[in-house]
């Protein structure tokens, strides 16, 4: 209920800027999301249980050398925290920030909203891939097997994240991505 409310304050105080725009990323920004992927392959993915961790949990990541960081929409507040880690000056340039646990475009939309970079699924849902691809924002599909990865890189899923990542040893990795070159797992 607390992270609903979140979204509904976070979308509500966002929803007038966005009335005269749109969600559609440059094609500059896409591409310098997936080449920062390319560069800092590690993700931090931030799952607290409450709203104060939060914070604290992600300066950690940062402060240990993190430049990818995951907030998910299962930790409480995580759009007004991830709000307030992209507006710090201090990680400007340095952290590229994106949301987690995106389960619908509604979501796509509250992410975006609160500065996401990037939108990250522990599934594939056909939905949020299209929206991102039709509103360039880099879109990581949670995918168990090579069909689902497939499945994603045609709907326009430009990286497919290998969930949950003890599914994906280094082995199956090497297999898959010798028999389907065109993915980015």
């Amino acid at each position: 209920i607390k992270m609903l409310t979140s979204i509904k304050t976070l979308s509500r105080s966002t929803s007038i800027s966005r009335c005269m725009s749109s969600y559609v990323k440059s094609e500059e920004s896409f591409t310098e999301v997936l080449d920062w992927f390319k560069t800092h392959r590690a993700t931090a993915v931030l799952r607290t249980p409450t709203s104060e961790a939060c914070p604290k949990a992600m300066a950690a990541a940062i402060d240990g050398g993190f430049k990818i960081c995951e907030f998910t929409l299962t930790t409480p507040d995580a759009l007004v925290h991830m709000s307030d880690f992209v507006r710090n000056s201090a990680y400007d340039g340095n952290v590229k920030f994106g949301m987690g646990t995106v389960m619908n475009t509604k979501d796509c939309e509250a992410a975006v909203d609160a500065g996401a970079e990037f939108i990250i699924s522990p599934i594939m849902i056909p939905e949020v891939i299209t929206w991102c691809k039709e509103n360039r924002v880099p879109c990581l599909p949670g995918c168990h097997t090579p069909t689902e990865a497939y499945n994603a890189y045609l709907l326009g899923a430009p990286i497919q994240k290998i969930f949950p990542g003890v599914a994906g040893n280094h082995m199956w990795m090497k297999a898959v991505s010798a028999a389907l070159p065109m993915l980015r797992l």
